[in-house]
């Protein structure tokens, strides 16, 4: 994989602000919506979730999701070309009051002002999924496979 497509992807990471979490909860496949930030290591994503959603439950220490983010589906795109990306990650809960947790939570609110007043709530963390395998789509016959190395190479060649 080129430089190009790398580029392709960070630039998918960091433009979009929402990814779609796919996990198992209670024993049922559900899906949701989450906002997000990209960490500075680009090796994983911050989300913010209330431990009050159902999704909260598949966000435990060591779960393992898949998240999807993907380009903008307009009238003048054709579906089977919207670049997609999608990982599968594992869930690390950030714990209150420590230094992770502060540096993840000026990376996200850097991304999304808004969610300030939500981190303040007490039901309100943040999540940080850590990236593993995955697959890049660009287009229609434009597929790449993606994997932690992947981001690695990404960060080390400052994209």
């Amino acid at each position: 994989m080129g430089p190009k497509v790398m580029a392709a992807i960070r630039d998918m990471l960091t433009s979009r602000r929402v990814l779609c979490l796919a996990a198992t909860i209670d024993g049922e496949p559900a899906a949701s919506l989450l906002p997000y930030a990209v960490a500075s290591d680009l090796q994983s994503v911050y989300v913010q979730a209330s431990t009050l959603a159902k999704h909260s439950r598949a966000l435990e220490a060591g779960a393992r999701v898949s998240i999807l983010v993907h380009g903008l589906d307009t009238e003048d795109v054709d579906p089977l070309q919207v670049p997609r990306l999608t990982i599968q990650a594992v869930v690390e809960p950030l714990v209150r009051e420590t230094d992770e947790f502060n540096a993840a939570s000026r990376v996200f609110l850097a991304r999304l002002p808004s969610a300030e007043m939500t981190l303040g709530l007490g039901d309100f963390t943040l999540y940080r999924l850590r990236f593993g395998q995955g697959r890049f789509v660009a287009g229609f016959a434009q597929a790449y496979d993606v994997a932690p190395d992947t981001f690695q190479e990404m960060a080390r060649m400052g994209l």
